[in-house]
């Protein structure tokens, strides 16, 4: 129903397709495996120091999406000149991507912590929430340029087929945020007991880490092909904006918009408020392969283009599809099964679990639908399409899904299943367009 009729898969597509999204896979199973232990460790001081952190961790979202758009602009543009042979500026867009997070990210960075205080008291009625969410929240957002700078990187390393780099460096990060995490938060070896700010000041630091280590093989596997050497020219710094914009739009209001989720169920309960902290980290484990699936689909669609052949780009993505399909509906299942297993690691409230169960059972059944839709949303990505995109998952989200969780939520009385009912209703409605808008094919004409 969803494949390319035309579309035969061949063992031999797979190997290029799992060169690419295995190291992805793992390198973000890494970010996401620290978010768990973040929950996990944050955890133990309570219900509202976990509603805090969980909140804070999608205003954060929020605060660098507009960066993360820099990553797909790279990308697409390092895919198209690797696949038309032409590589030898392909780090100049790096450099150029560099430049941009910087001068975005550091005027950003300081108003945001600034004024965040005011606006967590937006977010939440719960005084304590409020205050344990800005005092994580003012140390995590140091760390915005860095961010900047990382994704950067990550667009440059897919696009150029050498993602395990990607992945070393995550991992590097990750196993440093854990350390620094025990560290602060409760105060270890010698260090201050900082609660919650130590986990915002634990996650800052790791990200310059990473940034580091991009830096120094960025000098070694990059140099030949202008690494930190030349800025790019004007037209090629207004070509990755164009690019980057409306993937960086909408992600900041993919972020915003769960954001606003937790404001929705902080009208329904604290508790509420902490069950969505655990679900939401734990669907984003459950669907790293859909998302590492589709970064690899944008590369191959890309570098199909780039040798100019449209036919071969589009069979591209469907092959991950079928693949992604297959990888998110193993790890659904369990969850479905068991999904007292999962929750148990962070929840130690009964009644809180209680109200995370059902919810997570609900994500389980939709799980195939963001298969399908988060491969053919990267490879609107990696053909340059991001406008489609962003038209898309913003339109979906915001006039569609977060009214109804609003009025089914609070409103209504369903609480946070409905909520999560009406989230599955919206992920399958998106992934029809998705598929509808790839066999059109509009986006096979669009120059990069």
């Amino acid at each position: 129903m969803v494949t390319n009729p035309d579309s035969t898969f061949h063992a031999a597509r797979l190997r290029p397709i799992a060169q690419l999204a295995l190291p992805i896979v793992g390198g973000m199973a890494s970010q996401n495996v620290l978010n768990l232990v973040d929950t996990a460790m944050v955890g133990t001081l309570g219900d509202a120091a976990l509603a805090a952190v969980g909140a804070g961790g999608f205003v954060n979202f929020a605060s660098v999406a507009m960066l993360m758009g820099l990553s797909s602009g790279v990308q697409a543009m390092v895919a198209r000149r690797k696949g038309a042979g032409n590589t030898q500026d392909m780090a100049v867009i790096l450099n150029g991507a560099m430049l941009v997070a910087v001068l975005f990210a550091i005027p950003w960075s300081a108003i945001l912590i600034h004024f965040m205080p005011d606006i967590f008291a937006l977010l939440n009625p719960d005084a304590t929430v409020v205050q344990e969410g800005s005092n994580y929240l003012q140390l995590r957002l140091i760390g915005v340029t860095a961010v900047g700078i990382n994704f950067s990187f990550r667009g440059y390393w897919n696009g150029i087929n050498r993602s395990a780099i990607y992945m070393r460096t995550l991992i590097i990060m990750h196993a440093s945020n854990i350390l620094l995490n025990w560290l602060l938060i409760f105060g270890k070896l010698g260090f201050p007991e900082m609660g919650t700010a130590g986990a915002g000041l634990a996650s800052a630091i790791s990200t310059y880490i990473g940034v580091a280590n991009y830096l120094y093989l960025g000098r070694r596997h990059a140099g030949e092909y202008g690494f930190l050497k030349r800025l790019p020219r004007m037209a090629t710094i207004k070509t990755l904006l164009r690019l980057s914009l409306p993937f960086g739009t909408q992600q900041t209001l993919f972020a915003a918009g769960h954001t606003l989720l937790f404001w929705i169920l902080g009208q329904v309960g604290t508790r509420e408020t902490a069950a969505a902290a655990v679900l939401i980290p734990i669907m984003l484990i459950a669907i790293l392969p859909g998302l590492a699936l589709g970064m690899s689909a944008a590369t191959l669609v890309g570098q199909a283009l780039g040798r100019k052949d449209p036919e071969d780009a589009k069979r591209w993505a469907w092959d991950v599809v079928k693949i992604s399909l297959i990888a998110l509906g193993i790890l659904g299942l369990p969850m479905l099964l068991v999904p007292n297993f999962f929750l148990s690691f962070f929840l130690h409230n009964p009644e809180t679990m209680a109200i995370a169960r059902v919810p997570l059972m609900a994500f389980a059944c939709w799980i195939l639908f963001d298969a399908i839709g988060l491969v053919l949303m990267h490879a609107h990505l990696g053909a340059g399409d991001a406008k489609t995109s962003m038209k898309v998952t913003i339109g979906c989200q915001w006039i569609f899904f977060l009214p109804l969780a609003y009025l089914i939520g609070p409103v209504l009385g369903f609480g946070i299943l409905g909520v999560w009912i009406v989230q599955g209703i919206y992920r399958g409605v998106q992934t029809l367009f998705f598929v509808w808008l790839w066999r059109k094919g509009d986006w096979q004409a669009i120059k990069v």
